[in-house]
């Protein structure tokens, strides 16, 4: 048996997956409120709060808006409480958002339509860590704690991890975070991770257990685990970052291809992605009929299916009571042959018991009055008038030729 893990489907090009950690009270009614208002707005189509929860007591949301270009998207919202916390002590929340086509980062955030914007909003942290999403995160002087905080980001496939190297202490602009610049679509997705100049070789220490450096004055983009086809780290590296306000060009670059790349699902998005397609509740009356349509073609084929499987036992038992009411006379009148010892059956038992009667049934009305066989005189015997058969002999005086002579005298 192979001990290699399963590997993971890939991420569909129509799919927008995050996942993230609100740490303020009362998550549900943040996100209902937004959602209510961004309706009024024109902002989204419509929205819905199911009143099944999901595994583990989830919270669900749904909602529906257009991209540019019309294109519709669907989004769902799951709110579970934070494992080893309390019910008031924050949120984890899986988003998961499908669109008509492959999905565009230039397209707003989903993240902006279920949560509130601000820096106590609340919403904007990674989930396992905590680090706040989109926002500049200095790396911990602690050895212990920036080896949890690095190895955790370079296996991560939900976020975007960056690391970047300061080569000296920035300024007022330089302190900024960088992935501000990435297209919207993205910004809810990257974490920048900032390592002062004096931590350079204690973080290539820690990413080099991952096959990945950061240049010195420079930054990286670390791969996740699996990293995506085709991810080279030497395509993913950036040698000088300027942080002195000015756009870093050839890193913005750099994430952008990264998150163009085919990655795998997350683990645990294939359980939220399929919740999105086969439990979505929020249909446009189009949607409804089409799904009325689909039940009633499935239970027309259902019960086709039925009927057609009624017929055929049917149709099975009425032979089978026929040939049993034919035994069932030949028993009374004792016109059945003795017994064989029965062979070895194969089939099922229905079909051993049809086989069997089938055979009975030819017998028995075989032996029937009327069905007696011609008993016809067999080749040497003796004939009506007591002739002798013209093949045999003189039956009974002869000896056979060639045999003992009789003996005497005993």
């Amino acid at each position: 048996m192979s001990n290699s893990p399963t590997p993971r489907p890939a991420t569909p090009p129509t799919v927008w997956p995050a996942r993230g950690r609100h740490t303020g009270p009362a998550a549900e009614d943040v996100v209902r409120r937004h959602l209510k208002q961004l309706k009024a707005d024109g902002v989204i189509h419509d929205h819905l709060e199911p009143e099944d929860t999901g595994p583990g007591g989830e919270k669900v949301f749904e909602a529906r808006w257009l991209a540019p270009g019309e294109v519709t998207v669907r989004a769902r919202l799951a709110l579970a409480p934070l494992a080893g916390s309390g019910y008031g002590q924050g949120r984890e929340w899986v988003l998961m958002a499908e669109a008509e086509q492959p999905w565009d980062p230039r397209w707003p955030s989903p993240a902006t339509m279920f949560w509130p914007q601000g820096p106590d909003a609340g919403p904007q942290h990674e989930a396992v860590t905590g680090l706040p999403l989109g926002e500049v995160t200095p790396l911990p002087d602690d050895d212990k704690e920036l080896r949890r905080v690095l190895r955790h980001a370079a296996r991560d496939t939900w976020t975007l991890h960056v690391v970047v190297h300061e080569a000296m202490t920035p300024g007022e602009r330089g302190r900024a975070a960088v992935v501000r610049l990435l297209p919207e679509g993205l910004r809810h997705r990257v974490v920048e991770h900032r390592a002062a100049p004096h931590r350079f070789r204690a973080v290539n220490w820690v990413l080099d257990d991952f096959g990945v450096r950061v240049p010195r004055g420079g930054a990286v983009v670390l791969p996740g685990s699996p990293a995506p086809p085709g991810y080279d780290v030497a395509d993913f590296a950036v040698r000088s970052v300027f942080l002195d306000g000015t756009e870093p060009t050839e890193l913005i670059d750099a994430v952008n291809r990264f998150a163009a790349l085919p990655r795998p699902l997350p683990s645990g998005a294939d359980r939220a992605l399929t919740a999105l397609r086969e439990e979505w509740q929020l249909l446009t009356l189009e949607e409804e009929l089409a799904r009325a349509h689909e039940l009633v073609t499935m239970y027309s084929e259902a019960l086709e299916s039925m009927t057609k499987s009624r017929d055929l036992y049917k149709e099975a038992a009425e032979r089978a009571h026929e040939a049993l009411a034919v035994y069932r006379e030949a028993e009374a009148e004792g016109m059945l042959p003795a017994r064989k010892q029965a062979r070895t059956a194969s089939g099922s038992p229905f079909q051993q018991l049809a086989r069997g009667l089938e055979r009975l049934k030819g017998t028995a009305l075989s032996l029937r009055p009327g069905t007696t066989p011609d008993r016809r005189p067999k080749a040497g015997a003796a004939s009506d008038d007591g002739g002798a058969s013209p093949a045999g002999g003189d039956a009974g005086t002869s000896p056979p030729a060639g045999g003992p002579e009789p003996r005497t005298g005993d």
